[in-house]
């Protein structure tokens, strides 16, 4: 079993195997879903067991492309529509998360590098790691990150699924009203495009591989650092794009509903898989060594843009319970629990409110890290 376990191909669909079947079981109701790949990959990451970095790569870039691909019809109504919200959520919960964080600082002590990366865990999101390690120059950033991610991920994985119960939604009628409001305007597709394959899969990597070369692109910011959309922003973006226009030139760029569902659940496994197993090496070591407060201060950075983020959706802007949860997952920059509120939901319309919000939520995120990184470094 050793000698197989080295075999990464091997590796890679065990872990997704039993964290697929982990992720079934349910308490009341609640479970992991997805999720409970990343669960089986920690376990695998701690005992020295790891998922290339190009096939996480990979799962994100395929799975944030069928978003876009996904929300592109109808995103830029929507977005036009509920524009002010969905940036408002977007700032409020990652102001929120860099609020808790800063408190964390001055009242613990606690340094700003290993900080920044609790916050980057908490949060979710890989390019404000990046972010913290280029402007402090410290790999405690990685350590911090390491801490914060499992409990960020499986934090909003819960709170996506319990608090529509919790808030005794009408989901159906929920679903039916985002079906309303997402209802695809009906584009006139001019006749006898060229179309290079039946399921879509030329346009599907044609998106991932401009996404990739515009998420490439250094954005500068005030200070000296810079911003880029990377593997997850990029892909994104020309998702929407391609999804939205359906057609460049004379080039049918439609790809089918069937290959966008296998993509992002395919995309999201291998992402899950190679980020917990990254995730999970050293991380017992790690809690031992700098002690179990850390856990507790990167929960704090996570619950608390949390809880904003569900007033201010809720309270401040009115939006419905799918539609704020999909802010949430947007505005938290996190990619598994947008593939577990999917499956909850039993829709593909909350996709719209976090394609909306994620852009917002990721430029936020590296542009705070980058200048408290500078500053306080």
């Amino acid at each position: 079993m050793g000698n197989l376990l080295e075999n990464q191909m091997f590796l890679l669909f065990l872990v997704m195997a039993i964290g697929y079947a982990i992720g079934r079981l349910k308490i009341k109701g609640i479970g992991l879903g997805s999720a409970g790949i990343l669960i089986v990959a920690l376990v695998f990451g701690h005992f020295g067991y790891e998922v290339p970095s190009i096939v996480q790569n990979i799962g994100l870039a395929c799975f944030v492309s069928a978003v876009g691909f996904i929300a592109g019809p109808t995103f830029f109504k929507n977005f036009k529509g509920k524009a002010k919200a969905y940036v408002v959520i977007g700032l409020s919960i990652v102001c929120v998360g860099m609020l808790v964080c800063l408190t964390v600082i001055a009242v613990t002590g606690t340094s700003v590098d290993l900080s920044l990366g609790l916050l980057a865990g908490a949060l979710t999101t890989t390019p404000g790691l990046a972010a913290g390690i280029e402007a402090t120059g410290s790999e405690l950033v990685s350590v911090g990150y390491g801490i914060a991610y499992p409990f960020g991920v499986i934090s909003v994985v819960l709170f996506v699924q319990l608090m529509p119960r919790l808030l005794h939604a009408d989901l159906e009628a929920e679903k039916e009203e985002l079906k309303k409001k997402n209802q695809n305007v009906k584009k006139l597709i001019p006749e006898n495009l060229i179309r290079f394959d039946t399921f879509g899969l030329f346009s599907f990597s044609v998106a991932v591989l401009l996404g990739f070369l515009i998420g490439q692109i250094e954005i500068p910011l005030p200070g000296g650092g810079s911003f880029s959309l990377g593997t997850s922003g990029g892909p994104l973006l020309i998702g929407i794009v391609l999804g939205h226009f359906q057609n460049i030139g004379i080039f049918d760029m439609r790809v089918k509903n069937g290959t966008l569902t296998t993509m992002r659940e395919l995309g999201l496994a291998f992402f899950l898989a190679g980020a917990g197993t990254h995730a999970g090496k050293g991380f017992l070591e790690v809690l031992m060594d700098r002690g179990l407060i850390l856990f507790f201060y990167g929960a704090l950075m996570a619950v608390g843009p949390l809880v904003i983020g569900l007033l201010v959706a809720r309270k401040l802007f009115r939006l419905n319970v799918l539609d704020s949860m999909g802010s949430i997952c947007g505005g938290m920059t996190s990619t598994p629990a947008l593939g577990s509120l999917i499956s909850s939901a039993g829709t593909d319309d909350v996709v719209h409110s976090y394609a909306a919000t994620y852009p917002v939520a990721l430029a936020m995120i590296v542009i705070l890290v980058e200048l408290v990184g500078a500053k306080m470094g």
